[in-house]
């Protein structure tokens, strides 16, 4: 059966006189075509065909085309309905909980900070990602998340009770601590919402805020780094150890180039988001002591109760972290 689904997969065919495998396989992107970590994936797929001398094709499909994109994405790739995927790791941790790492609040404060605990934790990703047929490719950052809002906040006072857009349990969570209201919606709903009053903010990233233009609607981003969730590449095992030797050496070859582009990309991202967006009115500004004790309260609530169903591996490595 393996060796027919092997055959369904790839086309195999004689050049020059000697067998060679051209390889063709989706990789499934769960973000629209102009997506930073689209964008990072096709910046994936070009570098596998260039050192692949072309042997290895891979076709992008954004915007979660082929109909795989929240918690199911584990278990599509595990049996390969899709043969490669981008995946939030956040959105994946009801499956494997070690993906719930980086979408945890409040445990890195810059991007060195943050690709310091990815390079303590990125052995215990492989692990999991191998437990569930999968070979780890790459993963890289979201910008981090900030809180923007109609009004300054100064301390949890200043939102308590609002209503305020996030985008996993994490998130909602760590509001309801700070005393506001975590409310999940897609994001094409978002701005709409904050016109007309449904919600009264949003927790995401500068990026995100200047691509949804929120100064027409919001007036502050208070850059509190709630986290720095990863989107990783896996590719189903069965399909990689299909491939020859020289083809898995330029496959990670350029998965590490990726990753190095991907976490440059983010930060200068950042940078220049907070600049468009503040050039737009909105007020920008880093959270007060007391906010910042107030937050760090309410993520050690968070990292405590996530700590409960961790492994031993996955407390050591967040001892360090841990405010």
């Amino acid at each position: 059966m393996k060796r027919l689904l092997l055959f369904l997969i790839f086309t195999c065919f004689i050049t020059s006189g000697v067998f060679a495998a051209d390889v063709k396989m989706n990789l499934n992107a769960i973000y629209g075509q102009n997506s930073f970590h689209t964008q990072g994936a096709m910046y994936f797929a070009d570098l596998v065909e260039e050192y692949t001398d072309g042997s290895v094709d891979i076709t992008v499909h954004p915007g979660g085309s082929l109909g795989f994109k929240g918690p199911e994405l584990l278990k599509a790739v595990k049996d390969a309905q899709v043969p490669m995927s981008d995946i939030l790791m956040g959105v994946v941790a009801g499956s494997e909980h070690v993906f719930g790492i980086s979408s945890l609040p409040r445990l890195a404060s810059s991007f060195d900070e943050a690709k310091e605990l990815y390079e303590d934790t990125k052995p215990l990703y492989k692990e999991a990602a191998a437990k569930w047929n999968q070979k780890f490719l790459y993963a890289a950052p979201w910008p981090p998340s900030g809180l923007v809002t109609k009004n300054k906040v100064e301390t949890a006072a200043d939102i308590k009770n609002a209503k305020i857009r996030t985008y996993d349990k994490n998130g909602a969570n760590f509001l309801r601590e700070l005393g506001a209201a975590g409310i999940s919606m897609p994001w094409g709903e978002v701005y709409s919402a904050l016109r007309t009053g449904l919600i009264d903010g949003v927790l995401t990233s500068a990026e995100s805020a200047k691509n949804g233009k929120f100064w027409e609607v919001l007036g502050h981003f208070n850059n509190i780094n709630y986290a720095f969730p990863l989107n990783m590449v896996t590719i189903n095992k069965d399909y990689w150890d299909s491939l020859s030797n020289e083809q898995q050496k330029a496959m990670l070859k350029a998965a590490a180039e990726t990753e190095k582009h991907q976490w440059e990309s983010s930060e200068a991202k950042t940078k220049e988001a907070l600049d468009v967006i503040e050039e737009n009115g909105i007020v920008i500004s880093q959270p007060s002591g007391k906010f910042a004790e107030q937050m760090d309260a309410a993520a050690k609530v968070i990292v405590n109760n996530y700590l409960k169903d961790a492994s031993s591996e996955t407390e050591k490595v967040l001892e360090k972290y841990i405010k």
